[in-house]
């Protein structure tokens, strides 16, 4: 799995020009499953979104969590994350899962950051989104499960 954590003061994404999900200060998740993944790793992840510490203190310090400041998150499927440009012109996605698979380790992300105490919003899996952000630092971080 791989997530794109962007650290926002606000987010949203909607789906043909309505608004479907959208949160204040927090992360927005750009979500990728690979074809190895499975729940555990989704947890695994999840607990490293929830409690990563890039949100600042009162000092200025990034020492606190999403958890830590009452943020929320905003998931969003976004298999393009597996990406391969290595060869030719046109990214090749064969590494990503298929949607039957992926989008239950999505889910599991979800409910597993859910469990943890922070509240979520999600995109549509498989859906045309437009995502609106206003990333905050900016702060922008590639983690791999």
């Amino acid at each position: 799995m791989k997530a794109l954590l962007q650290r926002v003061s606000n987010a949203r994404v909607a789906v043909d020009g309505e608004t479907i999900a959208e949160i204040g200060p927090g992360l927005l998740v750009l979500l990728g499953v690979g074809h190895m993944d499975t729940e555990q790793i989704a947890g695994r992840l999840a607990e490293k979104i929830a409690l990563l510490r890039i949100f600042e203190d009162s000092e200025g310090k990034t020492n606190l969590s999403v958890l830590d400041t009452g943020g929320a998150a905003l998931v969003v499927s976004q298999f393009t994350l597996y990406a391969d440009t290595s060869r030719g012109r046109r990214p090749s996605f064969t590494d990503a899962a298929r949607p039957e698979t992926a989008e239950p380790l999505v889910q599991a992300l979800v409910q597993s950051l859910q469990a943890q105490g922070v509240p979520v919003r999600t995109g549509e899996f498989g859906a045309l989104m437009e995502i609106a952000l206003v990333n905050h630092g900016p702060m922008t971080i590639l983690l791999e499960a």
